[in-house]
């Protein structure tokens, strides 16, 4: 009976996986369409699919992710030039993403329905903080790829990215269980209006967990962007150049509409460093100047997947220390 259940369980856990890869897969390759066209400020949607070498529109047999590309041996079918490895590596990528989004969703509604009754506002919170990272994944991977070919970070990205992540803040938000999230400002003083400008104590002062849901993913969009901004400002003041993009900002307003403030930070931090690492590298094979422009949003979004995957467990742990 058991060896039974345990199969079985093994069985639905591969199955949400896959459904979750080959999803991720083919919006994979829609993505790669989007990485071509939306720096240029193309049409995703026509003409079709072509080789930008011979302009050969591709079949749809030719079009299946990662399969098609080993086939043809990364040749076009009709002029045998080369399909760069870009094209299966974010396919593959994206794919890997939705599969670990697909497990761990598995994990906490699925599995533990097994052994536990489930409340709505749990299943909702969890379908849709995975369903936000899904999303905040594919969208980051695509900025990675964009901003490190062509330097720019399409508002359709990140603006539109940044309107995703707070509207599945209000779906969230809308869920709450009665008193869940609430925040009291002081519990012990007992405050309340009995009239304009005068306070008694016959009650508590709080706000209400969709109130603060909302308001605190709000001010976390705000001072994330608003912090990047700040800084390109001072740095224009200081070198009479611009030295940060304003796609740069967006980006991370982006991050902190799915994560909130603090993994938004998380995700500035890795970013800088990594960005850090790299600019350090090609001014010691002088192959850079100190003028040298970097795509930091590149680097930015790799801390974003970072702190997607990490940064909940990494921020508790941090916190325990103080």
């Amino acid at each position: 009976m058991w060896a039974t259940y345990t199969g079985w369980v093994a069985i639905t856990s591969l199955f949400f996986e896959l459904a979750a890869f080959l999803l991720g897969l083919l919006l994979g390759s829609f993505l790669n369409v989007c990485i071509s066209r939306m720096p240029a400020h193309k049409s995703i949607s026509k003409p079709r699919s072509h080789c930008p070498q011979c302009g050969a529109t591709i079949r749809w047999y030719d079009n299946v992710p990662l399969l098609s590309w080993v086939l043809l041996a990364a040749k076009c079918r009709s002029c045998k030039g080369r399909i760069p490895w870009r094209y299966p590596a974010v396919e593959l990528a994206v794919g890997i993403w939705f599969a670990q989004e697909g497990a761990v969703w598995w994990h906490f509604v699925i599995a533990k329905s097994f052994h536990f009754e489930l409340s709505a506002s749990y299943i909702t919170d969890i379908t849709v903080t995975t369903m936000g990272s899904a999303i905040l994944g594919f969208l980051l991977i695509g900025l990675i790829v964009m901003d490190w070919q062509t330097q720019t970070l399409p508002d359709a990205f990140t603006l539109t990215g940044g309107l995703i992540g707070f509207v599945l803040v209000f779906v969230q938000a809308a869920f709450l269980a009665p008193g869940e999230g609430d925040i009291h400002f002081d519990p012990r003083a007992n405050l309340r209006m009995s009239s304009p400008g005068s306070f008694v104590a016959k009650g508590d002062v709080f706000m209400t967990g969709p109130e603060h849901l909302v308001l605190g993913r709000l001010l976390a969009i705000l001072c994330a962007a608003g912090l990047l901004l700040f800084i390109r400002w001072a740095y224009k003041q200081l070198r009479g150049r611009e030295g940060l993009g304003m796609g740069d900002a967006k980006l991370l307003g982006m991050i902190a509409s799915f994560l909130g403030f603090w993994p938004a930070m998380l995700a500035l931090f890795v970013g800088v460093v990594l960005c850090s690492v790299y600019a350090l590298t090609l001014l010691a094979r002088r192959k850079a100047t100190a003028a040298t422009r970097v795509p930091l949003g590149t680097f930015i979004s790799i801390g974003g997947l970072f702190a997607a995957l990490a940064g909940a467990s990494l921020i508790a742990w941090y916190q325990s220390l103080l």
